[in-house]
């Protein structure tokens, strides 16, 4: 197929995509796998995700519990997470969920960080004044895996 028939390929799937409201980002698509993965796991607590725009909280358990997920597919780190503007010690989740996407975004890992955790773990990001967690084996080996099962 000549290049240029590929790009307007990939321009007409992207209009229709944005006609048909199908939101198609590594962060977006990472944040459904998770939820589904633990939506359909017996023992996993059951997500709902949270309307869109909702500040550092992408889902949130039956029991109330809120989770962030950052998902990485070749990043060496999270996205930013903003502290509370009046309270910057304001606890904002309760977990966070990195979730790692092989190169064709189908589902390598879910590791998951407890608030303290992720408190112990992260780094601030001076120019974005936010925290963003580093992929490392330090972390990795510190979060609980939660896919693949153990």
């Amino acid at each position: 197929m000549p290049d240029e028939l590929l790009l307007l390929l990939r321009v007409r799937l992207d209009d229709e995509m944005r006609k048909r409201k199908i939101a198609f980002t590594v962060g977006t698509v990472g944040e459904g796998l998770a939820i589904s993965h633990f939506n359909r796991t017996p023992g996993l607590p059951k997500l709902q995700g949270a309307a869109t725009g909702t500040k550092n909280m992408d889902a949130s358990s039956r029991h109330g519990d809120r989770y962030t997920i950052k998902t990485v597919c070749k990043a060496k780190k999270t996205g930013t997470v903003y502290p509370d503007p009046q309270f910057k010690h304001k606890q904002l989740f309760e977990y966070m969920l990195i979730v790692q996407l092989e190169s064709d975004w189908s589902l390598r890992s879910i590791h998951q960080l407890s608030w303290s955790a992720f408190l112990h773990l992260c780094s601030w990001d001076k120019r974005m004044n936010a925290w963003y967690v580093a992929i490392s084996e330090r972390v990795m080996t510190q979060a609980t895996r939660i896919f693949p099962v153990e």
